[in-house]
């Protein structure tokens, strides 16, 4: 669920209006909900209520600080994925005994900043990692407690892009070199092997891949162990899916949280999960203005003031999200199809196509909804774009927790050579 609601014919937040955020603000704007993000953490939370476990959100999704310091206060961790992301972490509160790091490319400053802040796991993807990461711990003269991410070939996610878990994919390592990766951690300085890692994909929408995976990763700490190492944590990442529109049927995370407490019943494991979309996705919206429409043969253009830029998803993995006009309209109103569009030059700058909408009006605002994970993240500013902005929404209250960068503060981030002066 979300706090995204009509309230006396316009779009709110909460008890915000979202027309008095776009007003003072700007658009395009990022619109965050406090209430739903807590409730969301803690449905998780609840759901696994009695087991050892650890819920390390995972930043990458949504990194803003006002969003971080609302889950610290919930108690959630983070799995954070590069040394950027541990400094968040660390700035909204999250203590470093429940921070875990993943990633396939850590470089070893960011290997130093983990065992310097003292994380509670690295998750390593390589036996070339491994060994990296042996010397950098051995140099500082500290132990890195590390689970491999091994990658079971099991398929699943809502678009090849975030896939993650299957045979040829560029994360884990091979699940028949993982015994000899242990065997190897053993004889190594500066690390000791805890636990074992599993991550299959992004936006999941069943429970049977994950079970599948999850069993076989069962099996390997029973094996490890009889090897002769003290397995005592199982990294399950993350992965479930939310609903971007009206009648996505998805498992709830109570499903979720049975089917763990069935696969690992009886190992005496720390179980480490790492949501991301299903805590935030649906506690943000993107506002945008309406600019032009502009017809064309077959088909209408929506043009307006948001771009790929600011919300790459459906440029990228062909997502959908939900487009709702701030002005509520009553159901009998008169749609047209519309391929939404923005002012990016690019062909991919497309939200929708062929989507039907009530008229819009040059000037109408319009929310894309579920637009808190992936979304701000990913911005950038091709085009010499402003970052958009963001603004976190508390009851009545809100605050711009990201403003938007001025043109003059863009450009003074660049130098001219002495030649060109």
């Amino acid at each position: 669920m979300h706090h995204f609601h009509y309230r006396n014919g316009r779009l709110h937040c909460e008890d915000v209006s979202l027309d008095a955020i776009a007003d003072e603000v700007g658009t395009p704007v990022y619109v965050y909900s406090s209430a739903t993000l807590r409730r969301h953490a803690r449905v998780i939370g609840e759901a696994f209520d009695g087991m050892s476990c650890l819920i390390a959100y995972s930043v990458k999704a949504n990194g803003n600080l006002g969003v971080l310091k609302t889950l610290a206060a919930e108690g959630c961790g983070a799995d954070v994925v590069s040394g950027g992301e541990l400094k968040r972490a660390r700035a909204a509160g999250i203590p470093p005994s429940r921070i875990v790091f993943s990633g396939v490319g850590k470089t070893r400053e960011e290997m130093r900043l983990g065992l310097e802040e003292g994380i509670h796991q690295f998750n390593v993807e390589s036996a070339a990692e491994v060994e990296v990461l042996s010397d950098v711990a051995s140099l500082l003269g500290k132990t890195a407690k590390i689970a491999v991410r091994v990658n079971p070939d099991v398929a699943a996610g809502g678009h090849p892009n975030i896939s993650t878990g299957k045979a040829g994919d560029k994360f884990g390592v091979p699940w028949e070199a993982a015994d000899a990766l242990y065997a190897r951690i053993a004889e190594l300085d500066g690390v000791e092997a805890v636990g074992v890692d599993v991550h299959i994909g992004s936006q999941i929408d069943a429970i049977a891949p994950m079970r599948a995976a999850f069993e076989r990763v069962v099996t390997l700490v029973r094996r490890l162990r009889e090897a002769g190492h003290a397995i005592t944590r199982l990294d399950l990442g993350g992965g479930l899916g939310i609903p971007y529109k009206p009648g996505d049927d998805l498992p709830p995370p109570s499903e979720y949280a049975n089917m763990i407490r069935q696969v690992t019943e009886g190992l005496g494991v720390e179980v480490i999960l790492e949501p991301g979309r299903v805590i935030a996705g649906n506690a943000g919206v993107l506002i945008a203005e309406a600019l032009f429409t502009k017809p064309a043969p077959k088909r209408t253009f929506l043009i307006v003031d948001a771009g790929m830029n600011d919300l790459m998803r459906p440029a990228l993995y062909q997502a959908h999200h939900d487009i709702l006009p701030l002005e509520e309209r009553p159901d009998s109103t008169e749609q047209i199809n519309y391929d939404v569009v923005g002012p990016i030059c690019e062909s991919t700058d497309k939200f929708a196509t062929e989507r039907p909408l009530p008229v819009i009006r040059p000037g109408e605002r319009l929310a894309f909804m579920s637009a808190g994970a992936y979304g701000a993240v990913l911005s950038s500013q091709y085009n010499a774009r402003p970052l958009v902005a963001e603004v976190l929404v508390d009851g009545d209250k809100y605050a711009i927790v990201r403003r938007r960068p001025t043109f003059d503060e863009m450009i003074a981030l660049e130098t001219t050579p002495d030649w060109l002066t």
